[in-house]
């Protein structure tokens, strides 16, 4: 069982890693082999894409695009 949320339409690449507690809401997108820490909240209509690592705590607001090569610190907003 997983042990985070991920809407029913929001799409879920193979080889990502997401902490417990985290969130993601309708119509995102995670890419292939992104890490999402614990308890991040991921808006709507967000693409996240390959190889971007978000610490714990992270907020990423509806509509926004981070791309590759970005890595967020714990309690990004």
């Amino acid at each position: 069982m997983e042990k985070y949320f991920a809407h029913k339409s929001a799409f879920i690449d193979e080889g990502c890693k997401i902490g417990e507690g985290t969130k993601i809401w309708h119509f995102s997108h995670i890419m292939p082999n992104c890490t999402l820490g614990e308890k991040c909240n991921i808006g709507q209509n967000v693409v996240i894409s390959p190889e971007v690592t978000l610490g714990n705590n992270v907020k990423v607001q509806n509509n926004v695009s981070i791309y590759t090569g970005v890595t967020c610190e714990d309690d990004v907003f």
